[in-house]
């Protein structure tokens, strides 16, 4: 048993008969009345996101996880393929378990977080940042750049990100996976 003290981002948590994994969390401390934790839980059978708020002190029922290293493989409709990079098992999971399918491309490690009671996997961490390459965009207006504007364009896996004016096709980018915002350009 765990306290709202303990709670910390990718923390898992059995609540309401499900499992949670703690998106977001924030401590308040208001002026008038106790403490509280004000929390974003995502589901992990549904992958919906919830609000919730926790009284300071409350018991929470967390869960012993361990985290694996796998490589993704492929896509097959709504189910993704991954190998543990130690034993070569492979897994299939469905898109719900994952924060951003859009971004994921094949040789990509991810860390997938597995219940330790049960062996059952519950979700996939992203790296913090991947590596595409732009494969369709606008081209660019030269001397259009004094602002912060911003055009639509394709990378390699088929997902739109808005980029700078100055990016064009066949460059690389790195991409925040948790925002899926453009950070920068990357030279080879």
């Amino acid at each position: 048993m765990a306290t709202t003290s303990d709670i910390r981002n990718g923390l898992c948590i059995k609540y309401n008969n499900d499992i949670y994994k703690i998106v977001e969390f924030l401590h308040v401390k208001p002026g008038k009345g106790p403490a509280f934790v004000r929390t974003k839980l995502k589901s992990l059978s549904t992958g919906k996101v919830l609000d919730n708020t926790f009284p300071a002190g409350r018991k929470i029922d967390d869960i012993r996880v361990e985290t694996q290293k796998f490589q993704y493989l492929y896509p097959e409709g709504d189910s993704y393929h991954f190998m543990n990079t130690q034993d070569y098992n492979q897994i299939t999971l469905q898109k719900s378990a994952l924060d951003a399918p859009e971004l994921l491309k094949e040789g990509e490690i991810v860390t997938i977080i597995i219940n330790t009671e049960d062996n059952m996997p519950l979700s996939v961490d992203m790296p913090s940042s991947v590596i595409l390459e732009i494969t369709h965009t606008e081209p660019g207006v030269k001397g259009n750049t004094a602002t912060n504007a911003t055009k639509p364009a394709t990378v390699e896996t088929g997902a739109n990100i808005n980029v700078p004016l100055f990016i064009n096709e066949g460059d690389k980018i790195k991409i925040d996976t948790a925002k899926g915002a453009y950070l920068e350009r990357v030279k080879e």
